[in-house]
């Protein structure tokens, strides 16, 4: 179902860029894959070294509360992989089934959900981080400032942009 912004873009799209709407789709997703080859590579080795902090000396440090963020964290990076290899393993799977608006849609969806848990992710790594390093009252304040940092530069900042 398209709305009335997106008509808007569909017309502009062939009027400025002068594409069909399968040239469209394939700029899309070239996009996409470039925006996932950024952050898959950065999410694959932050939960390689997240699966390797249990085998560490100083895991042991860590409170009842670190263990749960630390469990939380490593499953969010996992599920983040996962999310943001998805539309790759779609393509390869729909490939040659005229199938491009689907994995772009689709696609789309997953990256965002992926990056949703790549900000977990981030924000637990933080919270270890710092409870290692100064103690347990220095996770929350870290985590927060993380969110926050999150939250204003992946959807304050280009909603903000959006709008306009």
């Amino acid at each position: 179902m398209t709305t009335g912004d997106d008509e808007d873009h569909l017309e502009w799209n062939s009027r400025a860029r002068n594409e069909t709407p399968t040239q469209r789709l394939d700029r899309n997703w070239s996009a996409l894959l470039q925006e996932l080859r950024v952050v898959q590579t950065g999410v694959q080795l932050l939960t390689g070294f997240l699966l390797t902090l249990p085998f560490q000396a100083r895991f042991d440090d860590l409170s009842t509360a670190g263990h749960l963020v630390y469990l939380v964290t490593v499953s969010a990076s996992i599920i983040a992989t996962i999310l943001l290899v998805a539309p790759v393993s779609m393509h390869r799977l729909l490939f040659r089934q005229r199938a491009i608006d689907v994995i772009v849609r689709v696609g789309n969806t997953l990256a965002i959900c992926g990056l949703a848990m790549l900000g977990v992710t981030l924000v637990g790594a933080a919270a270890l981080t710092f409870e290692i390093v100064l103690g347990v009252r220095a996770a929350a304040p870290a985590a927060a400032v993380v969110a926050l940092s999150a939250i204003a530069g992946w959807l304050v900042l280009p909603r903000m942009y959006r709008n306009r």
